[in-house]
């Protein structure tokens, strides 16, 4: 299996969600190769839980990292569960048009570039 993928599945058994039980695991990968693992974060108040994808990428970017190519996404459903809008926003922000890997614990994945599934994206360019 590949080693992101390895990854966002390990990082999927930290996930703490006492309330949805709804699991989720991503990996995200530097430009020179360093993975680094995020799962998502509930809390009762649900505008505070974080996740998956959000923990991993500043969890790199608190480790140094500057530059991405991919993110893999994992969760136990039968349809390949993409990251949220939130999420889509702050990793085009900080990782432009990567590639994002969606699979499940079936072993169906899927792969698109995030300007696929964040069409005509805002970013700072808008801000000049």
């Amino acid at each position: 299996m590949d080693v992101l993928l390895q990854a966002a599945l390990e990082a999927r058994g930290h996930a703490h969600a006492p309330f949805s039980h709804f699991l989720v695991g991503a990996a995200i990968e530097a430009a020179d190769g360093r993975i680094y693992g995020g799962c998502n974060v509930e809390n009762s108040s649900y505008g505070l839980t974080m996740c998956a994808e959000r923990t991993a990428i500043f969890r790199a970017v608190a480790e140094g990292a500057k530059r991405f190519t991919r993110i893999a996404v994992v969760a136990d459903t039968p349809q390949l569960t993409p990251p949220c809008g939130a999420c889509r926003q702050v990793l085009w922000d900080l990782c432009g048009d990567l590639e994002v890997v969606l699979f499940n614990l079936a072993g169906a994945s899927e792969t698109f570039r995030l300007s696929d599934l964040l069409p005509r994206a805002f970013d700072a360019t808008y801000l000049d």
